[in-house]
This record gives structure tokens, sequence and C-alpha cells, in this order.
């Protein structure tokens, strides 16, 4: 990726922060015992995905820092009888990025909640730069858009 500062063109990565907010919801268990409430779902997902993303490499993405420091928190949905909670588990992760592009698997989840830029202060993209950038979005979200429908086809 090239980044003008200036009138000065250079090559070099870009960094980001990304907040995924994993949820859980809670489960009964088979008898008397064996039941976790939706927090801990919450937290043994993230745990789950943080290994995840420690473990298995991802193309152009070096994960710089994974924080957990925030708590769990829930959230309710509905009313009266239909009334729903959910907790969601939180990660930030500190990335270092080659391209854009390469962001776009994370963007996509529907745990992703936020992305702060933090270097470069500006990203001057080329035309061809953002052409396949919204190629591979298209791509990407289709995939997705597949997944989901034959998740919830079965």
């Amino acid at each position: 990726m090239k980044i003008r500062i200036g009138n000065e063109l250079l090559t070099e990565h870009v960094r980001v922060r990304i907040r995924l907010d994993y949820g859980g919801e809670s489960r009964n268990g088979r008898f008397f015992f064996g039941g976790k409430s939706k927090e801990q779902m919450a937290e043994t997902m993230r745990a789950q995905q943080v290994a995840l993303l420690r473990n298995v490499p991802l193309q152009g993405i070096l994960i710089e820092d994974v924080d957990l420091s925030i708590d769990v928190y829930s959230v309710s949905n509905g009313e009266g009888r239909h009334k729903h909670e959910v907790a969601y588990a939180p990660i930030i992760l500190t990335l270092r990025i080659e391209n854009l592009d390469e962001l776009l698997p994370l963007l996509i989840k529907p745990e992703f909640r936020k992305i702060d830029f933090l270097s470069p202060e500006n990203i001057s993209l080329h035309r061809l730069d953002m052409e396949r950038l919204l190629f591979r979005l298209s791509q990407s979200f289709q995939q997705e858009v597949k997944l989901l429908e034959e998740k919830y086809s079965r």
C-alpha cells in the first residue's frame, strides 16, 4: 500500500484496532447440572476465537495485541414473554496489515463492531487499489451470504 505523507510517497503497513463482540446465550444443562449462563457462554466463545486467531495465521495480517480487558455485557431484546437476553464478550485486536482488502474477512463477520485506524494519518488509494478493494468486498459479502443461506436452509 502506498501512503502519501506531504509530497512523499511511502510504502508501509497500516495499523488498525478492531473490536469484535462474541455473543453467548444461556444453555440449559441436562438433568440438574451442566448448564452455562449466557456470560459463561460468551466468555467460552471469546476464548475459542482468541485461540483460533492466535494459532491460525491470517494472510497479510500480523496480530500485534489481543486485549481481553473489557468486561462481558448483556443486552435484552423484546419484552414480556418474548424477552431474550444475550451476553457479549469483546475482543480488541491491534493489527498490522499490508493491504486494506486483507481486513475484509474480519470486517464482514457479524461480531465486528468498530475499527480505528492507528497509522498512518492519511491514506491515498490508487484507482486500481480501490477497484480491487470493492471487488474483494463484494466477493467476501457474497460468500458470507452463501454460508448463512446454507446454515439456515438445513
